[in-house]
């Protein structure tokens, strides 16, 4: 049986000053006349200006300031609608901006032995295909034999004694000097798991050590920070990933992201690759003399 818990918010400026800022960026993107405005001259800032998102809103400008500042003010979801038609938003960043509208609390899934062996199952009932499952924050939650062998790297002796943190896949792909060598388009992809990121841990935006993680991210790696700040969102969806393994060379996957309706707060990743060649590869990868912690489980959250 699975428990459930909520984990109450710790800071909520942090969630109004995301809020604000996010508005902010996408406010910046929309051009005046993309939305009906007529512009004479150079416009001392880009995009729309409040007061002209204000009125194309129904909103007064005042009220709209304040949300932009990060004030913490009451917002309807027909009010919310209308803001997110004017700046156009796509679905993954409409419910983004509910989001961190709304004071809502994490939910975390306490996991029984129960409920892991059933998703250890799950994971074998994919053959050689890497596949792991991962939480909202990305914390690794159980992963199989070949997922093991391409993403962790020879030198690693033992698993289990890495830190939460090193496990965690976004602190990993910016830290880890292996996860440079083996994605071949790194900053493409680096910069897309940034957005998704964001997407998928936005529940936890106002938790004091998700704060922490992120800031300490930031002073790590520059270029974490530099996507950081630019506010990107972007939803799961199956997408075509090219990596280089130092054992077996090239490998190409077709990389989907599912739900798993039990579990709610985990996403299941699976890798099929695209051709017979990369099949006979996976063969090979799980020759690699590694051993797979019998159970992976997830540190508290936190850390």
């Amino acid at each position: 049986m699975t428990k459930t818990h909520s984990l109450l918010n710790n800071n909520n400026d942090e969630r109004l000053e995301a809020l604000g800022n996010f508005l902010r960026k996408r406010r910046e993107q929309i051009k005046p006349e993309d939305v009906g405005i007529t512009t004479n001259g150079r416009r001392r800032t880009p995009g729309l200006r409040r007061e002209e998102l204000a009125q194309l809103a129904g909103v007064s400008v005042s009220w709209y300031t304040w949300l932009e500042q990060g004030r913490d003010i009451s917002v309807s979801d027909d009010v919310l609608k209308s803001i997110a038609r004017v700046l156009k938003l796509e679905p993954s960043e409409k419910a983004h901006l509910y989001q961190l509208a709304k004071k809502k609390e994490a939910v975390v899934t306490e996991l029984s032995l129960e409920n892991m062996t059933e998703l250890q199952q799950l994971l074998t009932s994919f053959g050689s295909n890497p596949v792991y499952i991962l939480d909202k924050c990305w914390n690794l939650v159980l992963g199989n034999q070949n997922a093991y062998n391409l993403f962790v790297p020879a030198s690693v002796s033992n698993y289990e004694e890495l830190s939460w943190r090193e496990k965690n896949l976004i602190w990993g792909l910016f830290t880890n000097p292996y996860q440079k060598e083996l994605l071949v388009d790194w900053e493409v992809e680096a910069k897309r798991s940034v957005e998704l990121f964001r997407y998928s841990s936005s529940d936890y935006i106002s938790e004091k050590w998700y704060i922490a993680f992120i800031n300490e991210l930031k002073e790590i790696s520059p270029q974490f920070e530099t996507w950081w700040n630019d506010y990107a969102i972007q939803s799961p969806d199956s997408k075509i990933k090219h990596l280089y393994h130092p054992e077996v060379g090239e490998l190409v996957f077709r990389v989907s992201t599912l739900l798993i309706p039990e579990f709610t707060e985990l996403q299941l990743v699976v890798y099929t690759p695209t051709e017979v060649k990369f099949c006979e590869k996976l063969l090979k990868l799980l020759e690699v003399s590694r051993e797979l912690p019998s159970t992976v489980l997830r540190d508290e959250l936190g850390g």
